[in-house]
């Protein structure tokens, strides 16, 4: 097969590991820096151009969107997907994913565990929704954060009232969340392709930090997941239309409750956490379902 990947740095580890594991498969698979990538429409021939060259001949493409460019990098995904050309993770699925507010209504129209939830555009109504979590304390979230950037928690009434009211003074969007104290600055990752968990890691956060994101120095291990924890995985990526996903979930005194769905999850923590070659598998996943036109979207919401 012959696939393209849609990523900036081709040196991660994760776009490293895919490249490798397609090869050692008996594949191709270039990485087109997403920014590179043009667009041209015209009737009947939609088209997408490298460098000024057609960007043609794939049998399957791998989304590694950065946040940062995802209108742009979904609008190439978009005109892949209307070559036929088959999508790991559909435009429509990774759109829903990358906001925060959006995600969440999905999963709660389907009853998934969620923390409690608030968002409302009038700073005046700071205090309301902090209620409406139970807190303080509670955690502030930009919609489109990643990776733990513009997260915030604020332990009192004062100090979260101020955070709420600066971001929406700077016309910036956020949600407003329970804090769930019993996690102890863990979170549990769960890796799902194809409908599986194929692997899982528990993430602990930095002395200091109540976040668990390894790219603010958490750190890692195997962790052996409940039945709850893995068919609430597997259901979030369901409904959100997903085949590849990492699903972060808090163990909560009420069960296991979902805090993302990320649509492009690195794959270097959790395959030194679980040994497990994830790359492989994926690679493997698109083998078998990989079908020219097989693009219809999947999910709801």
């Amino acid at each position: 097969m012959k696939i393209a990947m849609l990523a900036r740095n081709a040196n991660l580890y994760s776009h490293k590991r895919l490249v490798e594991a397609a090869e050692e498969r008996g594949h191709t698979l270039d990485i087109l820096n997403t920014t590179r990538c043009t667009v041209h429409i015209a009737s009947h021939r939609p088209e997408v151009y490298y460098n000024g060259e057609p960007a043609v001949g794939y049998d399957a493409v791998i989304p590694r969107i950065g946040a940062s460019i995802t209108n742009y990098g979904l609008a190439i995904l978009r005109q892949f997907e209307m070559r036929g050309c088959w999508p790991l993770n559909e435009s429509v699925a990774i759109g829903r994913s990358r906001d925060k507010l959006r995600s969440m209504q999905i999963l709660a129209k389907y009853g998934l565990g969620l923390p409690l939830t608030a968002y409302a555009n009038d700073p005046k109504a700071a205090e309301a929704i902090i209620k409406a979590v139970n807190g303080p304390p509670v955690v502030i979230k930009l919609l489109e954060g990643t990776q733990g950037i513009g997260v915030v928690l604020a332990e009192t009434m004062s100090s979260a009232k101020s955070v709420i009211e600066a971001f929406r003074g700077a016309n910036v969007n956020i949600l407003v969340q329970e804090f769930i104290k019993e996690a102890g600055g863990t979170d549990i990752r769960a890796l799902v392709v194809g409908g599986k968990v194929v692997a899982a890691m528990k993430r602990t956060g930095a002395a200091d930090d109540f976040r668990s994101n390894l790219h603010r120095g958490g750190s890692a291990e195997l962790v052996k997941i409940t039945p709850a924890e893995r068919s609430t995985a597997v259901s979030a990526a369901k409904r959100m239309g997903l085949n590849v996903c990492g699903v972060d979930m808090l163990r909560s005194n009420h069960g296991p409750v979902i805090m993302e769905v990320n649509s492009s999850p690195g794959l270097e923590g959790i395959e030194k956490a679980s040994g497990k070659d994830v790359a492989g598998t994926i690679i493997k996943f698109i083998e078998d379902n990989a079908k020219d036109g097989k693009t219809k979207t999947r999910g709801k919401g």
